[in-house]
Protein backbone atom coordinates (compact mmCIF):
# COMPACT_ATOMS: atom_id res chain seq x y z
CA UNK A 1 0.00 0.00 0.00
CA UNK A 2 2.73 3.02 1.44
CA UNK A 3 4.40 1.66 -2.14
CA UNK A 4 1.18 2.48 -4.55
CA UNK A 5 1.25 5.85 -2.86
CA UNK A 6 4.49 6.64 -2.76
CA UNK A 7 4.42 5.89 -6.42
CA UNK A 8 1.31 7.81 -6.99
CA UNK A 9 2.66 11.22 -5.48
CA UNK A 10 5.93 10.89 -7.37
CA UNK A 11 3.60 10.85 -10.25
CA UNK A 12 1.79 13.24 -8.94
CA UNK A 13 5.47 15.73 -8.39
CA UNK A 14 6.38 14.98 -11.86
CA UNK A 15 3.12 16.01 -13.72
CA UNK A 16 2.77 19.13 -11.38
CA UNK A 17 6.70 19.75 -12.53
CA UNK A 18 5.79 19.07 -15.79
CA UNK A 19 3.21 21.31 -16.02
CA UNK A 20 4.32 23.78 -14.25
CA UNK A 21 7.52 24.41 -15.63
CA UNK A 22 6.94 22.77 -18.98
CA UNK A 23 3.77 24.46 -20.46
CA UNK A 24 4.35 28.27 -18.28
CA UNK A 25 7.99 28.91 -20.08
CA UNK A 26 9.70 30.71 -17.17
CA UNK A 27 9.81 34.27 -17.28
CA UNK A 28 13.40 35.29 -18.73
CA UNK A 29 14.75 37.44 -15.86
CA UNK A 30 14.63 41.41 -17.88
CA UNK A 31 16.92 44.37 -17.67
CA UNK A 32 14.91 47.17 -16.32
CA UNK A 33 16.43 50.63 -16.51
CA UNK A 34 17.40 53.31 -13.64
CA UNK A 35 14.13 54.53 -12.39
CA UNK A 36 16.06 57.17 -9.71
CA UNK A 37 13.87 60.46 -9.78
CA UNK A 38 11.28 59.09 -10.86
CA UNK A 39 7.61 58.49 -8.62
CA UNK A 40 5.19 55.82 -9.33
CA UNK A 41 1.55 55.22 -7.77
CA UNK A 42 0.53 51.84 -7.70
CA UNK A 43 -3.11 51.12 -6.84
CA UNK A 44 -3.39 47.40 -4.92
CA UNK A 45 -0.11 47.48 -4.31
CA UNK A 46 0.19 45.56 -1.19
CA UNK A 47 -0.64 42.46 -2.73
CA UNK A 48 -0.40 39.87 -5.95
CA UNK A 49 0.70 41.67 -8.59
CA UNK A 50 1.13 44.91 -7.40
CA UNK A 51 3.15 44.14 -4.65
CA UNK A 52 5.69 42.45 -7.23
CA UNK A 53 5.20 45.24 -9.63
CA UNK A 54 5.77 48.03 -6.39
CA UNK A 55 9.51 45.68 -5.73
CA UNK A 56 10.42 45.62 -8.70
CA UNK A 57 9.70 49.15 -9.63
CA UNK A 58 11.45 49.79 -6.18
CA UNK A 59 14.51 48.00 -6.88
CA UNK A 60 15.03 50.08 -10.39
CA UNK A 61 15.01 52.93 -7.55
CA UNK A 62 11.79 54.55 -8.47
CA UNK A 63 9.87 56.95 -5.09
CA UNK A 64 6.91 53.80 -5.12
CA UNK A 65 3.15 54.79 -3.31
CA UNK A 66 1.26 52.02 -2.43
CA UNK A 67 -2.24 53.02 -2.91
CA UNK A 68 -4.34 50.53 -0.83
CA UNK A 69 -7.11 50.57 0.95
CA UNK A 70 -5.97 48.45 4.06
CA UNK A 71 -3.70 50.81 6.42
CA UNK A 72 -1.95 47.40 8.26
CA UNK A 73 -1.55 45.48 4.61
CA UNK A 74 -0.54 48.82 3.33
CA UNK A 75 2.15 49.55 5.62
CA UNK A 76 3.79 45.92 5.91
CA UNK A 77 4.41 45.79 2.45
CA UNK A 78 5.51 48.90 2.04
CA UNK A 79 8.47 48.09 4.82
CA UNK A 80 8.93 45.20 3.47
CA UNK A 81 9.52 46.49 0.32
CA UNK A 82 12.17 48.94 1.92
CA UNK A 83 13.73 46.36 3.30
CA UNK A 84 13.97 44.05 0.62
CA UNK A 85 15.51 46.43 -1.87
CA UNK A 86 17.10 48.91 0.29
CA UNK A 87 15.25 51.82 -0.93
CA UNK A 88 13.69 54.21 1.65
CA UNK A 89 11.62 56.08 -0.96
CA UNK A 90 8.34 53.37 -0.90
CA UNK A 91 5.36 54.85 1.29
CA UNK A 92 1.89 54.06 1.70
CA UNK A 93 -0.94 55.83 1.17
CA UNK A 94 -5.13 55.23 1.86
CA UNK A 95 -7.19 53.97 -1.14
CA UNK A 96 -10.28 52.77 -1.14
CA UNK A 97 -11.72 52.28 -5.32
CA UNK A 98 -15.03 51.40 -3.68
CA UNK A 99 -15.61 54.73 -2.35
CA UNK A 100 -15.19 58.01 -5.10
CA UNK A 101 -15.15 60.08 -2.17
CA UNK A 102 -11.72 58.28 -0.68
CA UNK A 103 -10.52 58.43 -4.79
CA UNK A 104 -10.92 62.34 -4.64
CA UNK A 105 -9.25 62.28 -0.98
CA UNK A 106 -6.28 60.29 -1.98
CA UNK A 107 -6.27 62.15 -5.26
CA UNK A 108 -5.96 65.87 -3.15
CA UNK A 109 -3.34 64.46 -0.85
CA UNK A 110 -1.49 63.03 -3.55
CA UNK A 111 -1.11 66.41 -5.72
CA UNK A 112 -0.37 68.37 -2.16
CA UNK A 113 2.16 66.18 -0.75
CA UNK A 114 4.36 64.64 -3.91
CA UNK A 115 5.54 66.91 -6.73
CA UNK A 116 6.08 64.80 -9.07
CA UNK A 117 4.17 61.39 -10.91
CA UNK A 118 5.67 59.32 -13.87
CA UNK A 119 3.95 55.88 -13.35
CA UNK A 120 0.28 55.57 -12.56
CA UNK A 121 -0.13 51.26 -12.48
CA UNK A 122 -3.97 51.27 -12.08
CA UNK A 123 -3.69 47.67 -10.84
CA UNK A 124 -5.92 47.16 -7.87
CA UNK A 125 -9.29 44.71 -8.73
CA UNK A 126 -12.33 42.70 -7.59
CA UNK A 127 -14.02 39.75 -8.85
CA UNK A 128 -16.72 39.86 -5.98
CA UNK A 129 -20.11 40.93 -6.56
CA UNK A 130 -22.22 43.84 -4.83
CA UNK A 131 -22.95 47.63 -4.74
CA UNK A 132 -20.78 50.32 -3.29
CA UNK A 133 -21.70 52.93 -1.63
CA UNK A 134 -21.65 55.50 -4.67
CA UNK A 135 -24.45 53.09 -5.85
CA UNK A 136 -22.20 51.51 -8.48
CA UNK A 137 -21.67 47.85 -8.92
CA UNK A 138 -18.34 46.70 -6.93
CA UNK A 139 -16.38 45.36 -9.93
CA UNK A 140 -17.21 48.30 -12.27
CA UNK A 141 -16.52 50.70 -9.98
CA UNK A 142 -12.94 49.28 -8.48
CA UNK A 143 -11.81 47.71 -11.45
CA UNK A 144 -13.05 50.78 -13.96
CA UNK A 145 -15.14 54.11 -12.91
CA UNK A 146 -12.66 54.25 -9.58
CA UNK A 147 -9.68 54.45 -11.39
CA UNK A 148 -11.06 56.92 -14.41
CA UNK A 149 -11.76 59.48 -11.53
CA UNK A 150 -8.15 58.77 -10.18
CA UNK A 151 -6.55 59.09 -14.09
CA UNK A 152 -8.73 62.10 -14.84
CA UNK A 153 -7.75 63.69 -11.08
CA UNK A 154 -4.12 63.25 -11.80
CA UNK A 155 -4.00 63.66 -15.36
CA UNK A 156 -2.24 67.66 -15.21
CA UNK A 157 0.55 66.38 -13.34
CA UNK A 158 1.36 63.60 -15.58
CA UNK A 159 1.37 65.97 -18.62
CA UNK A 160 3.77 68.45 -16.75
CA UNK A 161 5.98 65.55 -15.47
CA UNK A 162 5.85 63.72 -19.25
CA UNK A 163 7.04 61.57 -20.35
CA UNK A 164 4.90 59.46 -17.92
CA UNK A 165 2.96 56.53 -18.45
CA UNK A 166 -0.56 54.87 -17.47
CA UNK A 167 -0.58 50.69 -17.40
CA UNK A 168 -4.53 49.83 -16.56
CA UNK A 169 -4.43 45.72 -16.02
CA UNK A 170 -6.70 44.25 -17.76
CA UNK A 171 -8.02 40.72 -18.23
CA UNK A 172 -8.30 38.46 -21.27
CA UNK A 173 -11.44 38.35 -19.93
CA UNK A 174 -12.74 41.16 -21.73
CA UNK A 175 -13.52 38.74 -24.66
CA UNK A 176 -16.99 38.40 -22.21
CA UNK A 177 -17.15 41.56 -22.03
CA UNK A 178 -20.49 43.38 -22.61
CA UNK A 179 -20.80 47.01 -22.04
CA UNK A 180 -24.29 48.85 -22.72
CA UNK A 181 -23.41 52.96 -22.14
CA UNK A 182 -27.30 52.94 -20.75
CA UNK A 183 -26.97 50.93 -18.45
CA UNK A 184 -23.43 51.01 -17.28
CA UNK A 185 -22.56 50.77 -13.42
CA UNK A 186 -25.77 48.45 -13.43
CA UNK A 187 -24.71 44.81 -12.41
CA UNK A 188 -26.08 42.82 -15.06
CA UNK A 189 -29.08 40.08 -14.33
CA UNK A 190 -29.05 36.34 -14.86
CA UNK A 191 -27.33 33.42 -13.06
CA UNK A 192 -23.26 34.53 -13.89
CA UNK A 193 -24.03 38.18 -13.12
CA UNK A 194 -21.05 38.04 -10.95
CA UNK A 195 -18.63 37.02 -13.71
CA UNK A 196 -20.30 39.03 -16.61
CA UNK A 197 -19.76 41.89 -14.35
CA UNK A 198 -16.21 40.87 -13.83
CA UNK A 199 -15.94 40.52 -17.87
CA UNK A 200 -17.43 43.84 -18.42
CA UNK A 201 -15.44 45.98 -16.41
CA UNK A 202 -11.92 44.35 -17.72
CA UNK A 203 -13.53 45.16 -21.35
CA UNK A 204 -13.64 48.71 -19.78
CA UNK A 205 -9.92 48.43 -19.17
CA UNK A 206 -9.09 47.95 -22.11
CA UNK A 207 -11.09 50.69 -24.01
CA UNK A 208 -10.25 53.18 -21.34
CA UNK A 209 -6.38 52.41 -22.09
CA UNK A 210 -7.44 53.14 -25.56
CA UNK A 211 -9.34 56.15 -25.70
CA UNK A 212 -7.15 57.63 -23.12
CA UNK A 213 -4.23 57.01 -25.97
CA UNK A 214 -6.40 58.84 -28.65
CA UNK A 215 -6.81 61.90 -26.13
CA UNK A 216 -3.50 62.61 -24.80
CA UNK A 217 -2.09 62.31 -28.28
CA UNK A 218 0.89 65.09 -28.10
CA UNK A 219 1.40 65.11 -24.82
CA UNK A 220 3.40 62.85 -24.12
CA UNK A 221 1.25 60.91 -21.66
CA UNK A 222 0.89 57.66 -22.88
CA UNK A 223 -1.52 54.46 -22.05
CA UNK A 224 -1.16 50.32 -21.97
CA UNK A 225 -3.68 47.92 -21.36
CA UNK A 226 -2.34 44.88 -20.16
CA UNK A 227 -2.97 41.05 -19.33
CA UNK A 228 -0.92 40.08 -16.96
CA UNK A 229 -1.76 36.23 -17.81
CA UNK A 230 -3.69 34.00 -15.47
CA UNK A 231 -2.01 34.99 -12.23
CA UNK A 232 -2.78 33.07 -8.78
CA UNK A 233 -3.83 36.00 -6.71
CA UNK A 234 -6.19 36.46 -3.76
CA UNK A 235 -8.72 37.43 -6.66
CA UNK A 236 -9.93 33.92 -6.36
CA UNK A 237 -10.98 34.23 -2.80
CA UNK A 238 -14.56 35.51 -4.10
CA UNK A 239 -15.08 32.60 -6.50
CA UNK A 240 -18.11 30.54 -5.36
CA UNK A 241 -17.47 27.87 -2.66
CA UNK A 242 -18.52 24.90 -5.11
CA UNK A 243 -15.62 26.23 -7.80
CA UNK A 244 -12.67 26.75 -5.04
CA UNK A 245 -12.18 22.70 -4.91
CA UNK A 246 -11.63 23.23 -8.43
CA UNK A 247 -9.74 26.18 -8.95
CA UNK A 248 -7.44 26.34 -6.52
CA UNK A 249 -5.39 23.10 -7.48
CA UNK A 250 -5.72 24.37 -10.99
CA UNK A 251 -4.56 27.99 -9.92
CA UNK A 252 -1.55 26.20 -8.01
CA UNK A 253 -0.88 23.87 -10.77
CA UNK A 254 -0.89 26.09 -13.71
CA UNK A 255 -1.32 29.79 -12.86
CA UNK A 256 1.60 32.14 -12.98
CA UNK A 257 2.83 33.62 -9.94
CA UNK A 258 2.40 37.07 -9.21
CA UNK A 259 6.44 37.89 -9.67
CA UNK A 260 5.52 36.01 -13.00
CA UNK A 261 2.34 38.07 -13.91
CA UNK A 262 3.92 41.40 -13.06
CA UNK A 263 6.46 41.49 -15.44
CA UNK A 264 4.28 42.73 -18.41
CA UNK A 265 3.31 44.91 -16.29
CA UNK A 266 6.60 46.16 -15.48
CA UNK A 267 7.39 45.96 -19.51
CA UNK A 268 4.52 48.30 -20.72
CA UNK A 269 5.88 50.91 -17.33
CA UNK A 270 9.58 50.83 -18.23
CA UNK A 271 10.53 49.67 -21.75
CA UNK A 272 12.02 52.45 -23.86
CA UNK A 273 10.10 52.65 -27.10
CA UNK A 274 6.81 51.67 -26.46
CA UNK A 275 5.00 55.19 -27.19
CA UNK A 276 4.39 54.31 -30.37
CA UNK A 277 2.15 51.64 -29.27
CA UNK A 278 -0.23 53.87 -26.64
CA UNK A 279 -3.27 52.68 -26.39
CA UNK A 280 -2.84 48.75 -27.21
CA UNK A 281 -3.17 45.84 -25.09
CA UNK A 282 -0.23 43.68 -24.40
CA UNK A 283 0.28 40.16 -23.01
CA UNK A 284 3.37 38.68 -22.19
CA UNK A 285 4.01 38.31 -25.72
CA UNK A 286 3.88 41.87 -26.32
CA UNK A 287 1.23 43.71 -27.64
CA UNK A 288 -2.27 41.97 -29.48
CA UNK A 289 -5.16 42.52 -30.80
CA UNK A 290 -7.93 42.49 -27.96
CA UNK A 291 -11.08 41.19 -28.72
CA UNK A 292 -13.60 43.06 -31.31
CA UNK A 293 -15.44 44.70 -28.43
CA UNK A 294 -11.66 46.08 -27.01
CA UNK A 295 -10.92 47.45 -30.39
CA UNK A 296 -14.44 49.47 -31.18
CA UNK A 297 -13.75 53.02 -31.08
CA UNK A 298 -16.95 54.26 -30.83
CA UNK A 299 -17.76 51.91 -27.68
CA UNK A 300 -14.46 54.01 -26.26
CA UNK A 301 -16.13 56.84 -26.93
CA UNK A 302 -19.33 55.72 -25.14
CA UNK A 303 -17.77 54.48 -22.39
CA UNK A 304 -15.51 57.49 -21.52
CA UNK A 305 -18.77 60.12 -21.89
CA UNK A 306 -20.50 57.85 -19.58
CA UNK A 307 -18.37 57.53 -16.84
CA UNK A 308 -17.89 61.16 -16.77
CA UNK A 309 -21.46 61.80 -16.96
CA UNK A 310 -21.78 59.12 -14.07
CA UNK A 311 -18.76 60.76 -11.89
CA UNK A 312 -19.97 64.43 -12.69
CA UNK A 313 -16.66 65.60 -14.22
Amino acid sequence: GMGWALLAVGLLLAVYTLLRYGLCSAPRPRARPELRGRTAIVTGGSSGIGAATALELARCGARVILATRSARRGEAAASRIRRETGNNQVRFMHLDLASLRSVRAFASTFLHQEPQLHLLINNAGVSAGGTTEDGFSLPFQVNHLGHFLLTQLLLERLRSCAPSRVVIVASSAHCAGRLRPESLGRPPSGLFSTFQDYCDSKLANVLHARELATREQGTQVTCYAVHPGFVNTSLFRHAPLWLKPLLLPLAWLLFLDPSEGAQVVLDCATQDGLEPLSGRYFTDRGPRLPWPAGRDDRLARALWEGSERLLGL
